[in-house]
């Protein structure tokens, strides 16, 4: 959850506003983490949340209950496969090395033309500042197309990042 509230309440403020605007959530399926508060406020104010998770996982992360759909995987990538053909957009919120991984995943697939998605990231509090000024470390030294990191959406607040991804 980190240390400081203001990620829960991003978090809660983005599944509200997911809902509102007939948004439906699809995420790892667990119950935890900010990803578990943004599938409680999805559904908290109706709208539809969609895990999917590997069966190894389902225990041991202990497996969201109150899904609209959660779908099971035997495998780390077949659930990422299957997020990714579930969904139109990606969001990267404040986390650990799982956000980092699937962050650097999904921008690759783009990059490569694999999916054809928009792809946001949200800078709570700045949290992904250290990251970004990678990137642009990346582009300046000739690693990173200037246009794929311009094809991120950073926004820190969830509606102006939702607002800029539609």
């Amino acid at each position: 959850m980190g240390r400081e509230a203001v990620y829960a309440a991003a978090a809660a403020e983005l599944g509200r506003l997911m809902a509102e605007q007939k948004i439906a959530l699809v995420y790892g399926g667990g119950n935890i983490g900010l990803m578990g508060t943004v599938a409680d406020s999805v559904l908290a104010y109706g709208g539809q949340a969609i895990g999917v998770i590997p069966h190894f996982l389902a225990a041991r992360e202990v497996a969201h209950q109150h899904l609209t759909e959660l779908i099971m995987t035997d495998s780390m990538h077949e659930r990422k496969r299957r997020m990714a053909d579930l969904a139109d957009a990606f969001i990267a919120m404040p986390g650990g090395w799982g956000t980092l991984e699937e962050l650097a995943e999904i921008l690759t697939w783009k990059q490569l033309g694999l999916i054809d998605a928009p792809v946001g990231v949200l800078n709570t509090q700045g949290f992904f500042d250290p990251l970004l000024a990678q990137m642009r470390h990346m582009v300046g030294s000739g690693f990173l197309a200037d246009a794929n990191l311009h094809g991120l959406a950073v926004e820190a607040h969830p509606a102006a990042l939702l607002a800029r991804m539609r």
